[in-house]
């Protein structure tokens, strides 16, 4: 067997075992390379391109979770679709439509990979990866839950700089994480009654994750080291 085939089969078995840390790494990567590509023109593609790959790593990881995955290529394949179109028609009513179906997909994974957590009572590598990779699939799922809620309702973010124009998508994730983690750091605050009930929604999905799932892989985690 040559070293290439070799390397190969062994990258399908960590995939197979480890299908959490791949979609963490892609959500990971792609907020490093969107500041590179953020100012020239083609930068929103290569980001949209990365939200393809998390799309199918995100179907592929409700495929290993206790969840009907017809739901989500339901979502995933329209979504796709529309991101495709939107680029090439320059539609907002289509990267809206777009945006709408990639926050339902984020946040159907995110609940399945939860699932998955709480499914046994042993911690394993893969659902320690799960745990980070719901994090980022929250967040997500809410920075699409903005950015549609913006276009529905317009002017309900504000910013220190330029305060009256739309946020852009970076600001959005931004506020994303920074709601989500409770560090309460950032320079976007919600101002309409439909933004400030979905910021209040995240910030009740941070603490009840950290309360509940992040705890409970912590204890389990000790235990199973005090047993050894």
């Amino acid at each position: 067997m040559s070293l290439n085939r070799f390397a190969s089969l062994r990258w399908q078995a960590i995939a197979r075992r480890h299908p959490s840390a791949f979609l963490l790494a892609v959500q990971l990567l792609s907020l490093v390379l969107y500041p590179l590509f953020d100012q020239v023109g083609g930068g929103r593609v290569v980001f949209g391109a990365f939200g393809v790959l998390a799309l199918a790593l995100a179907v592929w990881v409700v495929n290993r979770s206790p969840a009907s995955t017809w739901i989500a290529w339901s979502l995933a394949v329209p979504a796709f679709v529309l991101s495709l179109l939107a680029v090439l028609v320059r539609s907002e009513a289509l990267l809206v439509a777009s945006s709408a179906l990639e926050a339902l997909l984020y946040f159907y994974a995110a609940g399945s990979l939860i699932a998955y957590m709480m499914s046994d009572h042993q911690v394993t590598a893969d659902e320690l990866y799960a745990a980070g990779a719901t994090f980022t699939l929250l967040a997500w799922g809410f920075a699409y839950a903005f950015f549609v809620c913006q276009a529905w309702y317009p002017g309900s973010f504000a910013g220190a700089v330029e305060p009256a124009r739309p946020r852009v998508w970076l600001e959005l994730l931004f506020l994303s994480f920074t709601n989500l983690s409770a560090v309460g750091l950032g320079d976007v605050v919600p101002l309409g009654a439909a933004a400030r009930v979905l910021v209040m929604l995240e910030q009740f999905a941070g603490v009840g994750y950290v309360a509940v799932v992040v705890s409970r892989l912590i204890g389990l985690t000790i235990v199973r080291a005090q047993e050894r």
